[in-house]
């Protein structure tokens, strides 16, 4: 296969729109209703070590590994774990991984933009001001409503996937590029206003101690696995989009030093959204949780009940729809840049071949809720809990796992040190070392224990 057929994507001009493209991947709706809760109950401090230990030897190994391989092909995940395998003359079978991470990111994005599509509708029901004095029961009973509602979910995930599929087919600079030099600023002072607001209306000094708090007898062995974990999964490794976002990549940049800087952002992003969110929450005296609890009930319920909170909340649902934007667009990118380079087609055609079979898929989440509450086939295991548990449980962990053993393993040193040419010779041998021996045990240990807790 040829240099041009496999550049024929697009080449961003700018190392700094490389990094804002890795930096939107990462910071999603994890960072705001999952890291500073686990990092609360697991210890504080020391989950938050045992987290940045994770972050900067398993998951940016792995996420490195996959932008070698993008840059490598200069393709779509598909197409450039093609080229490696060629070039490596490796089994085969090795080609199975690239579908397999694009497969993954389609999966994940189906519920992904079901959730973010409830964070869309909740823009409209902050600032029509429903939640203005509303008890618990009330905020809680109207979530409830609105899940049991398939029509109006449908509207809001089709609304959403409309927005993500809209800026993906204005190509890699005029959209997503335009759309990551946009987000970051624009998240970083709406979490700025959000934290000015918690510090003067929230309970600042009980969110601090349950989040920085130092309690080792909370941190344990499943603590270990949560920071493992959570590390994985936040910046978004095993899902193609590095591989993609490598294809694009500019010369000349220090790849690993680059996702290092990434990664330290992400976790100072996630703890500040953890001072924003908390605050709040003990303000009003509500028991700290996470998920779609802590977004679509306590949340609402805590700015409902406090002065110009319809506002605030506003301004925080908008924060998550960028957020989950942001992300949503790298994961429907896997997919697009794949159909615009195999079938040589423009990305709008990519685009609509593309969203039929996700917009199905998110459908069946949505009925999950409602129509389909009692389980796929009488198994109690809904459409959108088996889409979960199979693409972030199972297919996450595990193209991670393969990620590295191909590129640690199979792919020839004198190609992986091309591609590193920026990084001194300690920083390169460091990498291929921790992708060899602890980053694959690590991700192992993670896949093994999901299994079993799945079982």
């Amino acid at each position: 296969m040829s240099i041009g057929a496999r550049s024929s994507l697009g080449v961003w001009n700018f190392r700094s729109t490389f990094i804002l493209a890795l930096i939107a991947a990462a910071i999603g709706l994890g960072n705001f209703w999952r890291f500073s809760y686990l990092a609360g109950v697991h210890g504080g401090a020391p989950f938050v070590l045992t987290y940045l230990v994770a972050l900067l030897f398993v998951a940016v190994p792995v996420l490195i590994a996959e932008i070698v391989i993008g840059s490598h092909g200069r393709s779509s995940p598909i197409i450039a774990m093609d080229w490696a395998v060629q070039r490596a003359k490796a089994n085969g079978a090795w080609r199975l991984l690239g579908w397999m991470v694009t497969l993954t990111a389609l999966l994940m994005l189906s519920y992904f933009g079901v959730v973010s599509g409830w964070s869309l509708a909740y823009i409209n029901k902050m600032q029509s001001g429903i939640f203005a004095g509303a008890s618990a029961v009330q905020v809680a009973a109207e979530f409830n409503r609105f899940l049991a509602s398939p029509e109006e979910m449908g509207v809001w995930f089709t609304l959403f996937l409309a927005m993500t599929m809209g800026v993906v087919t204005l190509g890699v600079r005029v959209g997503m590029g335009f759309l990551f030099w946009l987000l970051f600023p624009a998240l970083v002072a709406l979490l700025i206003v959000l934290i000015g607001f918690s510090m003067e209306h929230g309970d600042m000094v009980t969110a601090q101690s349950f989040l920085f708090g130092y309690d080792p007898w909370q941190f344990d062995s499943q603590s270990v696995l949560a920071a493992l974990g959570h590390a994985f999964f936040t910046l978004s490794t095993g899902l193609g989009v590095g591989m993609v976002f490598g294809a694009y990549m500019p010369e000349r940049v220090p790849v690993a030093r680059t996702v290092v800087a990434v990664a330290l952002l992400d976790i100072i992003f996630a703890m500040a959204a953890g001072l924003a969110v908390f605050p709040l929450v003990f303000a009003n005296n509500i028991e700290p949780n996470f998920g779609p609890g802590l977004l679509f009930i306590s949340l609402p319920f805590a700015f409902g009940n406090m002065p110009e909170g319809e506002f605030f909340g506003t301004l925080f649902f908008v924060m998550i729809v960028l957020a989950a934007l942001g992300t949503a667009v790298c994961l429907a990118e896997v997919g697009v840049s794949y159909i615009v380079q195999r079938f040589r087609l423009r990305r709008i055609s990519a685009a609509l071949i593309l969203t039929p079979p996700i917009w199905m898929l998110g459908m069946a989440s949505v009925w999950s809720f409602n129509r389909w509450s009692e389980g796929v086939l009488g198994t109690g295991i809904t459409a959108f809990q088996l889409i979960e548990r199979l693409s972030a449980d199972i297919l996450l962990p595990l193209s991670g796992l393969l990620i590295a053993i191909f590129v640690g393993w199979v792919m020839r040193r004198e190609v992986l040190r091309v591609e590193m040419y920026r990084e001194d010779e300690q920083i390169f041998a460091l990498w291929r070392w921790l992708l060899r021996w602890p980053t694959p045990l690590a991700v192992l240990a993670v896949l093994v224990a999901t299994v079993i807790g799945i079982l």
